[in-house]
């Protein structure tokens, strides 16, 4: 197991990293590190001998916190934002077909399962809805209401 990411390297998390219960003074599910956010790598261990867990260094937070390497990248590497990432909830804001037949009505709610940022025509998102994964382009989702305001404030 030979760790990807070097002492010093500067690194973005491309998830949010949220309280698993290890950091202190903060509550389990608490938002540590918004996705985007780069820092450098401090220190590097394993976790149950099987997990790289790097320790980086978010100064603009000032925080060292546990990082997954699956949950870094390099800072230097092309990064897309996206509004959304896994696990979050999503509704539609149009009909979403499969195979000609519409599936999912606008306003239907969903899941993020996986983000993908790697296609020319822009990001889009591998979304649970009851009974169908579907491959949705991000300008056919919004954040539910009640999560809409919080999603806003951070995109600027």
């Amino acid at each position: 197991m030979n760790p990807l990411y070097d002492y010093g390297n500067e690194v973005r998390v491309i998830r949010n990293v949220r309280n698993d219960g290890s950091f202190p003074g903060k509550d389990r599910g608490d938002l540590l590190i918004r996705r985007g956010q780069v820092g450098h790598v401090r220190n590097i261990g394993t976790f149950l001998q099987d997990q790289i867990i790097y320790t980086v260094h978010f100064v603009e937070e000032d925080l060292q916190v546990g990082c997954r390497e699956e949950e870094l990248q390099l800072a230097s590497d092309p990064w897309v934002p996206s509004r959304f990432e896994s696990r979050e909830k999503v509704v539609t804001s149009m009909a979403l077909s499969l195979r000609g037949e519409v599936v999912v009505q606008p306003g239907d709610k969903g899941e993020i399962l996986k983000v993908e940022r790697d296609d020319p025509q822009g990001v889009y998102y591998h979304v649970l809805f009851p009974g169908h994964v579907l491959a949705v382009p991000e300008n056919a989702l919004e954040a539910p209401e009640e999560e809409k305001e919080l999603v806003d404030d951070f995109s600027d």
